[in-house]
């Protein structure tokens, strides 16, 4: 038995079979869909093809995150067992999740005093929480601690870069991230905003790039400039999609051409439930590593 459970929040918008097969605990965040509320679950419930179709027609959406309860109860086995636990929150940028596991860390101090939650804010999310979760499993496996493992992330969650655009900005514009009169304007010009998430963990707007075509040009650029060796990168490359995956497969083909060390193919995953309320559909985000931190 692990001495240790690796634990990640299910923003990070992997597989669940991609969770399973590297053995990380995930926790589900809560999605409401006109109201109706769900808990994330891989689009069992709410297939994501529909989901994104219902948020086009219009259909309200917001989110929540796990309440303290919902973290005892998930950790409370595995310390039972005497297994301590090392778990990646989506970015306290964009989540008071980070906070509630924290509370939730210092009562199951007090009922398990042995053992350990180690809380790490990831300051990342979807896949880009995803791939730091995985660079985390590989540290595992390879022998680290949990201590040593909690260290090392926080050293390094600032390597994982996030580059994204999205080609429709009308989930954008109903949330407030975007005004009105600049949504309309953006269409009208055929506006794709290129955004990334910062060092504090925050979306930050970069570059209003024209026409779809040049801005996936710009964001391959990117991670030309900032991936660790530059073309000569050899780690892993997610890139995740909110009901738009031939964006995804063209970004992801001139990644593949262009990068011919990577280790393995560029995986595309779906934007989940929870990220995907905020964004909507037409949204792809492109997740690497580079040598120093983001900024």
């Amino acid at each position: 038995m692990n001495p240790y459970i690796l634990s990640c929040e299910m923003p990070a918008d992997l597989s669940k079979e991609h969770f399973e097969k590297r053995d990380i605990l995930y926790i589900p965040f809560h999605f409401f869909l006109d109201e109706k509320e769900y808990l994330e679950d891989f689009g069992k419930t709410v297939p994501f093809p529909d989901f994104y179709k219902k948020i086009a027609a219009g259909a309200m959406t917001r989110t929540s995150q796990p309440n303290i309860s919902e973290y005892v109860a998930a950790f409370t086995p595995y310390l039972e067992k005497g297994q301590d636990v090392v778990h990646l929150c989506l970015s306290s940028g964009i989540s008071g999740a980070y906070n509630s596991c924290k509370n939730a860390a210092e009562i199951l101090a007090e009922r398990f005093p042995g053992q350990k939650v180690y809380v790490i804010d990831s300051l990342a999310a979807s896949s880009g929480m995803g791939l730091l979760a995985d660079m985390a499993a590989d540290r595992r496996d390879e022998g680290m601690t949990a201590a040593e493992l909690a260290d090392w992330l926080k050293k390094n969650r600032l390597r994982v870069h996030h580059w994204f655009f999205t080609t429709d900005l009308s989930t954008f514009v109903r949330g407030g991230r975007v005004s009105k009169a600049a949504g309309v304007f953006g269409g009208l010009l055929d506006i794709c905003p290129l955004l990334n998430v910062d060092p504090a963990g925050k979306l930050t707007a970069r570059e209003k790039i024209r026409t779809k075509k040049r801005v996936i040009r710009e964001t391959v650029k990117k991670m030309e400039q900032f991936a660790e060796n530059g073309r000569a990168y050899d780690g892993k490359c997610y890139i995740s999609q909110s009901a738009c995956y031939e964006d995804a497969r063209a970004v992801a083909d001139l990644i593949e051409e262009r990068f011919p060390n990577l280790k393995g193919k560029v995986e595309i995953n779906w934007v989940g439930n929870l990220i995907g309320s905020h964004t909507g559909p037409g949204t792809v985000a492109l997740f690497f590593c580079s040598k120093g931190n983001r900024e």
